[in-house]
């Protein structure tokens, strides 16, 4: 248990890093001007690129992989995982349908092996420190992709992830409405967290004690984080979001708010990167 008195850390993340120059500008600019201190690079999407050579030029902004394997695009090409992805290399676009399917064909995790590797072989390839693992959906905690995850841990230099779980009740008090939706997604990951601990202490694979923003569902506003930030629970937490300067420019708006960074100056809450744990 944290004790009361820890100095209250908090990464701010951002997924979807490389996905659109849109989402791109937002991260850079949450990053340079607001309170985004990390993340999460998608390797195959359109603007992996751009996405990089920013990076370069922010060394502060931590980098990780938001490995996809879903409504994404493979590293690999179709014939080596054909059973993954159609014939422009993009995955199922159907969450549900290729979870179970993950789950329940065993022909797959060769091919799932196959990509993950690659995927983390691509990001190595930029040449960027790996600060954090996390999926596209959380895919990274499925039981078939956490397994492969953990057993090639040191091959894949698999050192610091997101243990991706929220807390109902406080969010409950932060932020109205969707009440099946935000039930439903606590019961399915605190389980898939609570699988996946004893793994990671074992590997020596850090997590923070603390996510927000799953139960938020890209509706991290200023609002929300105004309320949270007082609420912010002592140790080491990650906040996540998905901002853009198009679909979801609420949350970069949210990230660059004078009150926003006020409020984190006057609550003395340090700002960190996965490897500042």
């Amino acid at each position: 248990m944290a004790r009361t008195d820890a100095p209250r850390r908090l990464i701010v993340n951002a997924d979807d890093f490389g996905r659109s120059p849109a989402i791109n500008e937002a991260i850079i600019r949450a990053h340079r001007e607001g309170i985004l201190t990390s993340a999460s690079l998608m390797v195959n999407e359109p603007a992996f690129d751009e996405a990089v050579a920013l990076a370069r030029q922010h060394p502060r902004l931590g980098v990780g992989l938001h490995l996809t394997l879903l409504c994404g695009h493979a590293t690999l090409p179709p014939a080596l995982i054909p059973d993954l992805v159609n014939a422009e290399r993009e995955f199922s676009r159907n969450p549900a349908r290729a979870g179970l399917r993950y789950f329940a064909a065993r022909g797959l995790r060769s091919q799932l092996r196959e990509e993950i590797c690659a995927q983390f072989r691509r990001f190595g390839g930029t040449g960027l420190p790996l600060d954090h693992v996390n999926g596209h959906l959380h895919i990274h905690l499925h039981p078939t992709i956490f397994r492969i995850l953990i057993k090639n841990a040191d091959l894949i230099g698999l050192r610091r992830i997101r243990l991706t779980r929220d807390s109902f009740w406080r969010n409950a008090r932060l932020a109205r409405g969707r009440w099946g939706y935000r039930l439903t997604h606590t019961v399915i990951y605190h389980l898939l967290a609570a699988r996946a601990r004893r793994p990671l202490r074992q590997r020596g694979i850090v997590h923070t004690r603390r996510v927000f923003g799953l139960l938020q569902d890209s509706r991290v506003d200023e609002a929300f984080l105004l309320k949270l930030l007082p609420r912010l629970p002592a140790g080491d937490s990650e906040l996540y979001s998905h901002p853009s300067l198009d679909e979801f420019r609420h949350e970069f708006e949210a990230l660059v708010s004078p009150r926003v960074q006020a409020a984190v100056a006057e609550q003395g809450i340090q700002l960190i990167r996965y490897q500042d744990l």
